[in-house]
């Protein structure tokens, strides 16, 4: 690179000493001659400055610097993973051990690139409704397809409704889509839970499982943590499982609510029946009340009865016939047997009338 310099420095000093008068000729010459002992003994100080790079050559670097940023957006050499989620680094097809936590992490293209799987809890919603009709799974990581069929122990259809919701284990999601892949739920939560459903709904007769349903429920998700833990590595967390809806055939359906209907009548009826004989002990009891009353009271006259009142009720019955002797002299008195008072009477001129008093 001095010697480059050098040349260039040289075709301009000729340059100018062609302009220049002899005596300026003979000074740039001297000089230049200097300069030359002083670069043949060491480096120069103007050596080390750059030249002015030409307008062509700065041009391409710059496209090339382009066109390397364009690669390396383009390239992506990087991914970016999300909380609630896992990075499985795939290295020529091989899926490394140690799963990517969440983050900015790099990788080469072509060679190497990572997936990125989500680890919160995901659910699985068995349904008879319209929204399961398009099965899949959505944004909210809940998948959904038909109901459950289920034949009974009798051979009747029952479909079953349930909701389960689950969960990778985070340290096991590299081993555990080198063994199932991307079709991992299929074939262990859908295979699974169908499994279950019917071997445990099908021990019932289609009628007892709405009265049963608890412990239909709790023998679904047993044999479903059973199942789940038997299976290699357990890559699976198991959170909960809803059981929603029994759905019975019509005929079926229709028996239980006669004889619910049945029960109801005849619940009606006892209770009317105990309605009414509480009303009838009522009644006998308010009876029995007066009854005892009227006794009491009896009892009470009796004992108030004595000689004296007797006498004093004879005089006074006395003064009622001598009072009615003076208005009626053809009135006929009856002496009552054992008494010394008439208390009897009967007007002889008027036979229709015939007065009684009672003592």
């Amino acid at each position: 690179m001095p010697i480059d310099l050098n040349e260039h420095r040289n075709k301009q000093n000729n340059q100018r000493q062609q302009n220049n008068s002899p005596q300026q000729q003979n000074r740039q010459n001297n000089g230049s001659n200097s300069n030359n002992n002083k670069n043949n003994k060491g480096f120069n100080m103007d050596s080390l400055q750059m030249p002015s790079m030409p307008n062509g050559k700065l041009l391409t670097l710059l496209l090339v610097f382009i066109v390397l940023i364009l690669i390396f957006i383009l390239a992506r050499p990087f991914m970016i993973v999300n909380d609630g989620e896992v990075g499985i680094k795939v290295h020529l097809g091989k899926y490394e051990d140690v799963p990517l936590n969440p983050g900015l992490h790099f990788f080469i293209p072509i060679i190497e690139n990572i997936i990125t799987v989500d680890t919160r809890v995901r659910a699985w919603n068995f349904s008879r409704n319209e929204d399961a009709i398009g099965s899949g799974i959505n944004a909210q990581s809940i998948v959904r397809s038909k109901a459950i069929d289920v034949i009974d122990v009798r051979g009747l259809p029952v479909s079953i409704e349930l909701t389960v919701q689950y969960q990778l284990d985070r340290s096991k999601v590299p081993q555990t889509f080198r063994e199932y892949g991307y079709s991992w739920e299929q074939k262990i939560i859908n295979a699974k839970i169908l499994d279950v459903v019917r071997s445990v709904v099908g021990n019932y007769p289609a009628e007892d499982l709405p009265n049963k349903r608890d412990e239909v429920a709790n023998a679904i998700i047993a044999n479903f943590q059973g199942k789940l833990d038997a299976t290699p590595n357990k890559p699976v967390k198991l959170d909960s499982i809803q059981l929603r809806e029994i759905v019975l055939p019509p005929l079926v359906k229709e028996k239980i609510e006669q004889v619910q209907a049945a029960k109801q009548e005849a619940e009606r009826a006892k209770q009317e029946a105990n309605a009414a004989r509480e009303r009838a002990q009522g009644k006998a009891d308010a009876n029995i009340i007066e009854a005892k009353g009227q006794a009491e009271a009896n009892r009470l006259v009796s004992d108030s009865l004595s000689a004296r009142l007797l006498e004093l009720r004879q005089v006074e019955m006395q003064g009622k016939f001598n009072d009615a002797l003076r208005e009626n002299k053809d009135a006929q008195i009856f002496l009552t047997p054992g008494g010394s008072v008439p208390n009897i009477w009967v007007d002889s001129k008027s036979r229709q009338r015939t007065t009684i008093s009672n003592q």
